[in-house]
């Protein structure tokens, strides 16, 4: 079946639905919010800590943001990213409190600011500990009181459509590749259909499922990224994925691992060893607040020298009333796993969070693919770098996916319908035999990426690693070429995909910096910065 929609946005968090509902109120077409399973499962709705934004001018300014994100970045961040998102914030959580979001204030009516690791002075908006819920809940509630848009769910998008599939060869070197829209698997009816669209706007988010243990939930497999790169696109940074520092140790709990937002460590949580020792004094004078990457590296360095598979975070100093108030679900979380966080140590460890590279874009979320848009974690704007400081990600996803309406709709009169475009052949089948086989290599991938492509790194590992990837994908492609698609099929190759990138671009930089350490060439892991 061909479907035909001028916007075409594969994703729906907060990228996704902000882009949505700004080229749904322009009146300029029928756009299609295509979710891989339900709306409110996105990685946005587990981010708990908060938006970073100037809003205190009495001691804050646009210099100091600029500042911190160009820090915490290892200076690899593209200073225009930087600055159109820093200056871009305020207008960006104008547009989501229009949006139906709220942001906790205090008595007199202002924000109630935190501060995170990173961060120089208080500029965290939040919602309690659980911000990123209420943004998704803000924008669902908008995208449904939006008749312009066509809410799609349980829909997967399989490739994006260029003249590749009219039977032209398409290349790296190919300076014209242009997107018609996406092959999309339906549920109902097991068909892969043909959507046709004026532009195609990816906004499926991070990867983290590609490791064994992560904050994202299990449908994080990297989907546009793969994709993307499969249609040619340029893809840059997938060596900088972030671990954040805490996650709440759980035995058997990895997908997803259960997040202890930084706002903790702003508010005052102490990291500690299980016996009540200090150890970030030996890493970084800033010692918790410190950026992600080097907590990370501090604790994952003494849980090696210790024989430990956590360390502890400690609130139990602040009063116990406040941190209740402060972080409601973190406290009922602990408490439901027999910890009274207000009386006990919490048991945190590394766990894959956040990536910093992906789907390279402009300045209006343009990829190199004409046509096509990437915008959130997908996406590779610049801004991070190195390493993301804390809650600059859903700010960047607001405030891009703002430059990618605005760019569109300047340029949807040059856009056509492409009608050549050839329906999907979807012959095969697949044998329960072939779907236990998928569901181990899935597992497979995360032992690998877990072990060889973490948070330290060697050029041996990486090597390991490729060449365990490099026999997945030949497998996988065969077993692709043959039978029916399913989603798990495709979020396996995609996995195998972004895989690769994350250990090839990994062994391609010749140096640690950021989030990407390697013992082959260490640089001092502790920067003083």
């Amino acid at each position: 079946m061909i479907r035909k929609f001028d916007f075409l946005v594969i994703g729906s968090g907060v990228a996704g639905m902000s882009y949505a509902l700004q080229v749904a109120a322009s009146g300029k077409g029928k756009v299609a919010l295509v979710c891989k399973t339900t709306i409110d499962e996105a990685n946005t709705a587990k981010a708990q800590g908060g938006v970073a934004s100037v809003t205190n001018l009495e001691v804050d300014d646009f210099s100091k943001h600029i500042r911190d994100t160009m820090i915490a970045g290892d200076y690899i961040s593209d200073p225009r990213a930087v600055e159109q998102v820093v200056k871009g914030a305020p207008t960006g959580i104008a547009r989501l409190l229009a949006w139906g979001v709220e942001f906790d204030r205090r008595g007199d009516g202002d924000f109630d600011l935190h501060r995170e690791g990173g961060h120089s002075e208080f500029r965290i908006l939040h919602h309690a500990d659980d911000t990123g819920f209420e943004i998704q809940r803000g924008l669902i509630e908008a995208v449904r009181n939006c008749p312009a848009i066509t809410v799609l769910e349980n829909h997967f998008a399989v490739e994006i459509i260029t003249q590749h599939h009219l039977g032209v060869e398409v290349t790296r070197r190919t300076p014209d590749i242009e997107c018609y829209g996406a092959y999309i698997l339906d549920p109902d009816t097991r068909k892969i259909d043909t959507f046709l669209s004026r532009v195609t706007v990816l906004a499926t988010g991070g990867c983290g499922a590609v490791y064994a243990s992560t904050t994202n939930p299990d449908i994080a497999t990297g989907d546009g990224i793969a994709m993307a790169y499969r249609a040619k696109a340029t893809v840059r940074d997938m060596e900088f994925v972030q671990f954040h520092p805490t996650a709440l140790f759980h035995h058997g709990e990895t997908h997803p691992a259960y997040l202890i937002t930084e706002a903790m460590r702003g508010y005052g949580g102490i990291l500690r060893l299980p016996g009540g020792a200090e150890f970030m004094q030996k890493y970084d004078r800033r010692l918790s607040l410190a950026p992600r990457d080097i907590v990370a590296r501090a604790i994952d360095k003494e849980m090696k020298i210790h024989g430990l598979d956590h360390v502890c975070l400690d609130v139990t100093h602040k009063d116990p009333e406040e941190t209740r108030r402060h972080f409601p679900n973190i406290y009922a979380k602990c408490l439901s796993m027999g910890i009274d966080i207000t009386r006990e140590y919490i048991p945190v460890a590394p766990c894959a969070h956040y990536l910093c590279g992906g789907i390279k874009v402009d300045v209006h979320a343009c990829s190199s693919i004409r046509r096509l848009y990437a915008v959130g974690e997908c996406s590779c704007t610049g801004l991070h770098g190195g390493n993301r400081l804390a809650s600059n990600s859903l700010i960047e996803a607001v405030v891009y996916a703002e430059a990618a309406a605005l760019h569109s709709l300047a340029h949807m009169d040059e856009y056509a319908f492409n009608e050549r475009v050839p329906e999907w052949n979807d012959e095969g089948t697949l044998s329960n035999e072939e779907k236990v086989l998928i569901q181990q290599d899935i597992r497979e991938v995360g032992q690998i990426m877990s072990s060889y492509v973490g948070i330290v790194r060697s050029d041996l590992r990486l090597k390991r690693a490729w060449t365990r990837l490099d026999l997945l994908y030949e497998e996988t492609e065969e077993l692709f070429r043959r039978v029916k698609p399913t989603p798990d099929i495709c979020e396996l190759r995609n996995m195998i995909n972004v895989g690769y990138l994350i250990t090839r671009q990994a062994l391609e930089r010749k140096e640690s910096r950021g989030l990407h350490y390697t013992t082959d060439y260490p640089r001092h892991a502790y920067d003083q910065n």
